[in-house]
């Protein structure tokens, strides 16, 4: 799709994005009781579900462009129970904690493959935007594997800043990390702007935080992780880590900043 295709309508909003969370929460009175539909119902049934998510959208104040009709179908039609979402693995090392409230965690994740697609829009929330859709379409469908490969959570935004970290490089990355059943052989994506990236293992410090995400809201969880920790001297100062876990339009939004540790 057109990079035009996926657009906001301002640039403070932290809801712009429409999420797997979103799309699964379509209860089953939403859905059609057939499962199996000749072709001209099943494209009465994506346009049925195209103008439901579009009018959702509106409310996120994204454009979702006609070719997301089959993804979106496909995603709805996983509903069932079978799929759950896969948390990425770590091995938790320390934790600091100060009245009951987690400051920082210190982690280990393992080597693994990442689904990537790097977005220089004009705005953060215009690059996940973009960048999502993208990734979207390779979960459901447009991948050498020919099926749905399964969420996992969180979905991260690799953000870049200037030295006195003020201020977000238009360059965002939106990265799907592939379910352990996919890890050995990773399903080609059709899209050339999605690469498969081998990420090295590496040390997380990790800050939770709840709400918008947006370059406001982003600057602000970097310098409040910086501030807490023991030494911010050991993680790398210029490239950072935006962990979602829960829809973006949810009133208490589940999210981290993640810092890695310098080698």
């Amino acid at each position: 799709m057109d990079r035009g295709e996926c657009r906001m309508s301002g640039g403070g909003g932290g809801g712009g994005l429409i999420s797997l969370d979103d799309l699964e929460s379509v209860s089953e009175e939403q859905l059609s009781d057939s499962t199996e539909v000749e072709h001209e119902e099943t494209t009465e049934e994506q346009d049925r579900l195209l103008n439901y998510w579009t009018d959702v959208a509106r409310g996120h104040q994204v454009d979702v462009p006609t070719d997301m009709a089959e993804p979106i179908q496909q995603i709805t039609s996983n509903n069932d129970g079978r799929h759950t979402r896969e948390r990425v693995p770590y091995t938790l090392i320390t934790r600091k904690e100060k009245c009951g409230e987690v400051l920082w965690e210190k982690r280990q994740y393992e080597k693994a493959n990442w689904a990537c697609i790097t977005v220089y829009e004009d705005t953060y929330e215009q690059s996940i935007c973009y960048g999502f859709m993208k990734i979207m379409k390779y979960i459901c469908q447009q991948n050498s594997a020919g099926s749905y490969l399964g969420m996992t959570i969180p979905i991260v935004t690799v953000v870049r800043t200037d030295d006195a970290h003020t201020t977000l490089s238009r360059a965002v990355t939106v990265a799907y990390y592939l379910p352990p059943s996919h890890q050995n052989d990773p399903p080609r994506p059709y899209d050339p702007e999605i690469l498969i990236e081998h990420w090295p293992g590496t040390i997380i410090y990790s800050r939770p935080f709840a709400g918008a995400t947006n370059e406001l809201s982003i600057i602000g969880e970097i310098s409040g992780l910086a501030e807490v920790l023991d030494s911010s001297a050991v993680c790398v100062n210029d490239s950072f880590i935006v962990a979602g876990y829960t829809n973006p339009a949810a009133v208490n939004r589940q999210n981290e900043i993640w810092f890695h540790e310098r080698l």
